[in-house]
């Protein structure tokens, strides 16, 4: 997904993020701890994700496995 002037990456929530990657939600909020995955926090104080990124993460991911 590309960015368009003006409009913001769209943030997935933590069961999200486990769901793609075929792990528990808080496998993703541990990665997110140790550094493994970039987030930011929601006003209400929820972590969010950035979609691009993880979805750029997760294309590495299986693309490095395939070799």
């Amino acid at each position: 997904m590309t960015q368009v002037a003006g409009q913001q990456d769209r943030g997935l929530t933590p069961a999200e993020v486990a769901r793609l990657y075929r792990v528990d939600p808080k496998t993703v909020t541990r990665w997110a701890k140790a550094g493994r995955l970039t987030f930011y926090w929601t006003l209400g104080g929820h972590r969010r994700y950035p979609e691009s990124q993880i979805l750029a993460q997760l294309a590495e991911l299986t693309h490095t496995r395939e070799e």
